[in-house]
C-alpha cells in the first residue's frame, strides 16, 4: 500500500474481505452470487472472485466492467430497465442469467433471435416487516405478468429457456426475518415452477441481508439462514452485495475546522458525502474513529465542505474535547455504497486516493 499521505482516502482491506467472504462461503448451500452494484472497484471484484460463484451486475456499464475485470466469472443480468443495447451486449458477453423483469422486456430479448436463459423477476406481495427497504414499485412482475411470461416462452420463443424464479423482495433484514421470507418465496415458487414445467429448477432468493451501522461488529448470520433454508428440488441461489463488502472499507480525511455556532461544536472535514454518500442516504451517523487523539469527549456534528446542510456525517457525537484541525478520523464500513453511489462532481472538491490492504 502506498503511504497514506494525501487525505481524503479509501482504504479497502482485501485480506480481511476474503476471508469475511471464504467464511461465509463455507457456511453456504446456496450459490453465492456478488453484486457488484454494491461495490465495483477492480480489486475487490478480483479479490471476491475466488470465493463467490458469480457476479451480478445491473447495466451494460457494469456487465462490460465487470466482463474485463473478471474474464471467466459467471454473470447474472439484473435491473428493471434494461435498453436494446445491453439485452444484446449481455448476449454477446455470454451472461448465464438474464432476469427478466417484464413482458415487454421479455418479448424484446425474444426477437433478438438468440439463445438466452433467463429468470422471471417476481413481485410478491410476501411479509417483509421490519425490511430497510422494500423492492417492489416498478421491480419484477405480479403472478398474471410471470404466467403470461411463461405461456409466451413455452409457445412462441424456443430459443430462449426459462429456468426459474428470482425474487429479490427486501433489504435489511436479519437471518431469522430473511429465512421466514426465504420460505415464503420457495413454498410460492416450487408448485409454480412445476405447474410450467420447468426443468432443473432454479429459485434466486436475492440479497438484502442486513448490515448494522450502528454496531460495526455485528454480522448476518449467515450459518443460521444456511441451515434454515428447507431442502427442496431447485437450485438456490442468493446475491448479497453490501453484506460481503461494506465491513472492509475506511475513509480516512482530516479535520478541516472545529467550531460552535449557536452552543452547537461542528467538526467540517475534507471532502464530504459526496465521496461517502451513505450516511446521507441511510439516515444514520457512519461509524468512526479518531486517529490522532484520545481522551475526554464532547458532543460535535461532523460535516464535509458541500455548501448544503445535508453533508453531514454524524450528528451529536462524542469526539474527543480538544479535537483540532489536522486530526485524522477514519469512517468505518465503507466499503459498500459508498463512494460507487456518491454524487462525486458536486462543488468539483478532489476525488480520494485509494489504498489496498493485501
Amino acid at each position: 500500500m502506498r503511504d497514506l499521505t494525501r487525505f481524503p482516502a479509501y482504504v479497502y482491506d482485501l485480506n480481511g474481505l476474503r476471508e469475511h467472504v471464504a467464511s461465509i462461503r463455507s457456511a453456504l448451500g446456496p450459490e453465492l452470487f456478488y453484486a457488484a452494484k454494491a461495490n465495483p472497484d477492480p480489486a475487490i471484484l478480483r479479490a471476491l472472485a475466488p470465493h463467490v460463484d458469480g457476479i451480478e451486475v445491473a447495466s451494460g456499464g457494469e456487465l462490460a466492467h465487470v466482463r474485463r475485470t473478471l474474464p471467466n466469472a459467471r454473470l447474472a443480468f439484473g435491473g428493471p430497465g434494461k435498453t436494446d443495447e445491453e439485452l444484446s451486449l449481455a448476449l454477446d458477453l455470454g451472461v448465464e442469467r438474464i432476469h427478466v423483469e417484464s413482458p415487454h422486456e421479455l418479448a424484446r430479448l425474444a426477437a433478438k433471435g438468440r439463445p438466452a436463459h433467463v429468470l422471471l423477476r417476481a413481485n410478491l406481495r410476501l411479509p417483509t416487516t421490519g425490511a430497510a427497504l422494500q423492492m417492489r414499485g416498478a421491480f419484477g412482475m405480479d403472478e398474471q405478468a410471470l404466467t403470461a411470461c411463461a405461456r409466451s416462452l413455452a409457445s412462441s420463443s424456443p430459443h430462449l429457456t426459462l429456468h426459474g424464479i428470482h425474487a429479490h423482495l427486501a433489504s435489511g433484514l436479519d437471518a431469522t426475518a430473511m429465512l421466514d421470507l426465504a420460505r415464503h418465496i420457495i413454498d410460492w415458487a416450487i408448485p409454480w415452477l412445476e405447474t410450467h414445467n420447468v426443468e432443473s429448477p432454479e429459485i434466486n432468493l436475492g440479497g438484502g441481508m442486513a448490515v448494522d451501522y450502528t454496531d460495526p461488529e455485528t454480522r448476518f448470520d449467515w450459518r443460521t439462514y444456511a441451515a434454515g433454508l428447507p431442502d427442496v428440488p431447485a437450485k438456490l441461489r442468493i446475491e448479497p452485495g453490501r453484506a460481503l463488502t461494506a465491513y472492509h472499507g475506511w475513509y480516512v480525511t482530516d479535520v478541516l475546522d472545529v467550531k460552535t455556532t449557536h452552543g452547537e461544536t461542528y467538526v467540517v472535514l475534507r471532502g464530504g458525502t459526496q465521496h461517502l454518500r451513505t450516511p446521507v442516504t441511510k439516515g444514520h451517523d457512519q461509524p468512526f474513529t479518531v486517529l490522532t487523539r484520545t481522551g475526554e469527549t464532547r458532543a460535535a456534528t461532523l460535516v464535509g465542505q458541500l455548501c448544503t446542510p445535508k453533508d453531514v456525517f454524524a450528528t451529536d457525537v462524542p469526539v474527543p474535547a480538544d479535537l483540532r484541525p489536522g486530526d485524522l478520523i477514519a469512517f468505518a464500513m465503507a466499503g459498500a455504497y459508498a463512494w460507487n453511489i456518491s454524487h462525486h462532481d458536486f462543488l468539483m472538491h478532489p476525488r480520494p486516493d485509494f489504498h489496498y490492504l493485501e
